[in-house]
């Protein structure tokens, strides 16, 4: 199966990917990237892309790199930052219009090209550092950024589940950093931390449409310099088990009550049963049809929602619910029993195949999107892989029931974290 026509190289020291593609009348571009996640950095890093966007050397304010946007046909712009493992990842992303499909033959690619090589390459500065108003403006959105996921409790009981399972571990950071520090980060600092990333950052570059792969290594070639003058590497450390499982019961004022439960999978995207986890992971609450959507849910009502999803590189599983407060045991015990019951291979062949046919499809739809292309090179490339995706659905049916059962058996809690309503809230 030819799901893309992928090809790579490495330019200026940078990563080049191009999927030519018909399917869509847009161009997509995406930047990544990667350096270490560390206390000391992480607020730095999490601020930088929002500076980065604020001006460049030709485009010194926001409001001119947005008119230069529309000069582009109406195009857009973002940036990101997030975790991939211990990689700390900044995402500067464009989509465009398609040349080809314009009465006005202009060179589209190349001015996004250029727009985006400026922004990371090129920024406005002043003094020899960024703009003091540029970087005070991005730190009171940034703090308000860090600051709003105590309104998400979803997001919230999330990460305090990873803060517990990472205890004095980088991955237990925010990729938008901690507040206190962004409050002390000054023009030149962040500048100092900027130049310090251009030389050691991995650099992967995305692009995604009806392109050519010759003419995108030309346009890099002559768009990106080579900044980089040393070798980052970084390993992922995979989660640990523990002998005794923690359990951590903090309380707020909230209608529903947030059950979140943190394992260790001792599987990564690297390892060969990597597969086996995600089709276990379907089965036990990836999908509406999986043990912990039907029993929890449905045939117990204890959870307005229960579903698991698996962190890929660092080889962690959670269990994600949303209880009454009073449900709290039932839900803990139901959620084990679905386990041990995967861990027994009490599920069918059937079961299976319906499980292998959501997975099949669901890869497929990310195929249909160019940020789904882009997050599944990414995320493979991250972790040192070079899997072509055509050996993924392949991978998924070959898996067996025995994998499955082995996959359940390296399962091990590690955390359960409760964030239940105050009496009376």
């Amino acid at each position: 199966m030819n799901l893309l026509q992928y090809k790579n190289s490495d330019i200026n020291g940078i990563k080049l990917h191009v999927v030519t593609t018909e399917k869509f009348k847009t161009n997509s571009i995406t930047l990544k990237v990667r350096g270490k996640l560390e206390e000391e950095t992480v607020s730095f890093r999490g601020i930088l892309p929002y500076v980065l966007q604020s001006g460049t050397k030709d485009l010194p304010t926001n409001g001119e790199i947005r008119r230069k946007l529309e000069d582009l046909y109406g195009a857009t712009f973002f940036v990101d930052v997030s975790k991939k493992g211990d990689y700390h990842v900044m995402s500067f992303t464009i989509d465009i219009a398609n040349e080809k499909y314009l009465s006005n033959q202009s060179s589209l690619l190349n001015d996004a090209l250029s727009l985006i090589a400026s922004i990371w390459q090129n920024p406005f500065l002043e003094n020899g550092a960024f703009s003091a108003k540029h970087v005070e403006t991005q730190k009171r959105t940034q703090i308000q950024r860090i600051q709003s996921i105590n309104d998400d409790k979803l997001k919230f009981a999330n990460q305090r589940l990873v803060e517990e399972m990472f205890k004095d571990e980088p991955y237990a950071l925010l990729a938008n950093g901690k507040t206190e520090d962004v409050n002390s980060i000054t023009a030149e600092s962040l500048y100092k931390y900027y130049e310090k990333a251009l030389q050691q950052d991995l650099i992967d570059l995305y692009i995604i449409g009806d392109v050519a792969f010759d003419q995108c290594k030309q346009l890099v070639e002559e768009n990106f310099r080579n900044t980089t003058s040393e070798s980052l590497s970084v390993e992922t450390e995979k989660a640990k088990p523990i002998e005794t499982p923690n359990e951590v019961i903090e309380e707020q004022k909230l209608n529903q009550a947030k059950l979140h439960i943190g394992y260790t999978t001792e599987i990564s995207i690297k390892d060969p049963d990597y597969f086996a986890l995600q089709v276990f992971n379907g089965l036990y609450g990836g999908f509406s049809h999986s043990k912990l959507f039907i029993n929890v849910r449905e045939k117990n009502s204890l959870a307005y929602y229960a579903a698991s999803r698996f962190e890929s590189h660092k080889s962690i599983l959670m269990v994600m619910s949303g209880i009454a407060s009073e449900n709290y045991e039932k839900a803990t015990t139901i959620i084990a029993e679905q386990l041990e019951e995967m861990k027994k291979g009490n599920f069918t062949e059937e079961e299976i195949a319906q499980t292998k046919l959501v997975i099949k499809n669901s890869l497929l739809e990310s195929m249909d999107t160019a940020y789904g292309i882009i997050e599944t090179l990414f995320n493979d490339q991250a972790a040192g892989n070079e899997r072509p995706i055509e050996d993924w659905i392949p991978a998924i049916e070959k898996v067996t029931k025995d994998e499955i059962v082995a996959v359940a058996n390296k399962i091990q809690l590690h955390t359960t974290y409760f964030l239940k309503g105050q009496e009376g809230a």
